[in-house]
């Protein structure tokens, strides 16, 4: 889809991608900063992720996240991008009661800060919130598999769709969000099997999430996939650069620059 000549990445383009094999390719940002680099590199879809929670805010898990936290970060990014699709993450809590809950959580999301749609979390238990969304008229990306919202209910970090009786659930579920009218479905941390069983039987995309190579297209948390963060990462990313160690040396070279005087210069000061 980043040679597709578009002025803007939209629903269709998503629909047509699968239907021509084309690999679709989604960074979560948090930043207007970092949502321009991505989309100028051609990045098909940027979600504003939950991830927020681990990656922005401090927390141990997405839960704590709110409407609140998530609404100006997402601003942020939909005013960066000319051409990636924005997606906007509702978090636990805001659209699980009724669908009534989860379209006023959407509507604040498409009114307040330009998101072209929004994601949610769940299969079956979620068809109806969707359809309620969709039915207004708003996209929706789904969300099955290794859902981080419920990981307390699921035992922790988890990898789900095993056995027959985990991808029969795994192909309800995904039925399920496809019937309720959802554009795309992400498959986070399922077996790549079970991933390509999905993939063959929907008609709408999916996305792997440490689901393999046999999706329809692959989402990454920026942080995780650059570098940036440290310690133990997911089992399915590749790092593609190293942003902390780059971060770390330019901090230690710009103090000892500051203890010795070397900075700033001349050429860093301003005449009277």
């Amino acid at each position: 889809m980043a040679d597709d000549v578009v002025k803007r990445v939209r629903t269709r383009h998503f629909a047509n991608a699968k239907q021509q094999g084309i690999k679709i390719t989604g960074l979560t940002s948090y930043d207007m900063l970092t949502a321009a680099i991505f989309d100028r590199a051609g990045i098909d879809f940027l979600l504003v992720g939950d991830s927020a929670g681990n990656n922005v805010f401090g927390y141990d898990t997405t839960v704590p996240v709110t409407v609140d936290d998530l609404i100006p970060i997402t601003r942020g990014v939909a005013s960066a991008v000319k051409r990636a699709f924005v997606i906007a993450d509702m978090p636990f809590g805001s659209y699980e009661t009724s669908s009534d809950e989860a379209l006023h959580t959407a509507f604040r999301f498409m009114k307040e800060t330009g998101a072209h749609a929004v994601k949610l979390e769940g299969g079956v238990r979620s068809a109806e919130q969707i359809r309620r969304i969709v039915a207004a008229g708003i996209p929706v990306m789904a969300h099955i598999g290794f859902t981080p919202q419920s990981e307390h209910q699921l035992g922790g970090h988890v990898i789900q769709g095993r056995g027959d009786s985990g991808v029969e659930q795994l192909l309800t579920d995904a039925r399920a969000v496809e019937d309720a009218g959802a554009f795309a479905v992400v498959l986070e941390m399922v077996p790549s099997e079970a991933a390509a069983r999905v993939t063959a039987e929907l008609g709408i995309p999916t996305i792997s999430v440490g689901a393999g190579p046999h999706c329809d297209g692959q989402l990454n948390v920026w942080t995780d996939w650059a570098g940036l963060t440290t310690g133990r990462i997911p089992k399915f990313v590749k790092q593609y650069a190293n942003v902390a160690q780059v971060l770390d040396e330019a901090a230690k070279a710009w103090a000892a620059d500051v203890a010795s005087g070397a900075y700033p210069t001349p050429e860093n000061s301003y005449d009277g």
